[in-house]
């Protein structure tokens, strides 16, 4: 990991360039929809600071050493309104991921790891015992990531989004999840 990353809540001079961050990253998926094919969905990205309006909810953010946006991340605190299809928004005693994206001359560097680990102090803070993720074809080479933290995959919480399967995961807390999670630390 980078030794100077920042991981925090967005700030409201940061949401446009995490935005546009977001645009660009899932824009260029090998495989994912395009802004054409679902504009409202890349509407969202462009606006992703939105979320932190919602109850419970969080945009994090990580900065490079310069201050540069280099990531993003929504945690989701309440199931209720994680808003993805599937059965993941009826979950009790759970917490949720969306929507990780990292610059791509910042991957490699632990970005996404961090982004992910903050999201699980807060859950675990919450006293959650699970955390809950999607994630497409498109985006597998994060899966490797999800499933070194202590994620496993989750039938039951898979969709269809206009055509486009969508994969759960599902954290639940073991001692060996706990000491993976990254309880050293915290956001700020």
């Amino acid at each position: 990991m980078t030794p100077a990353l920042e991981v925090r809540d967005v700030r409201p001079h940061e949401h446009g360039p995490l935005g546009r961050l977001m645009v660009n990253v899932y824009a260029n998926l090998e495989g994912f929809p395009s802004p054409d094919e679902q504009p409202a969905y890349y509407e969202m990205l462009a606006n992703i600071g939105r979320f932190a309006e919602k109850k419970d909810t969080q945009v994090l953010v990580a900065l490079s050493t310069t201050g540069a946006v280099v990531g993003g991340v929504v945690y989701f605190g309440d199931m209720a309104v994680y808003g993805s299809g599937g059965t993941a928004t009826s979950e009790t005693n759970a917490s949720g991921i969306r929507l990780l994206g990292v610059d791509p001359a910042a991957r490699g560097q632990g970005v996404g790891k961090a982004l992910t680990k903050a999201c699980l102090q807060l859950a675990r803070a919450r006293g959650h015992d699970q955390v809950i993720l999607h994630t497409t074809q498109a985006m597998k080479v994060a899966w490797t990531m999800y499933e070194k933290l202590g994620f496993e995959r989750s039938s039951d919480l898979d969709f269809l989004q206009e055509r486009l399967p969508v994969f759960g995961f599902r954290l639940r807390w073991t001692d060996e999840a706990a000491q993976a999670d990254g309880d050293r630390g915290s956001v700020r």
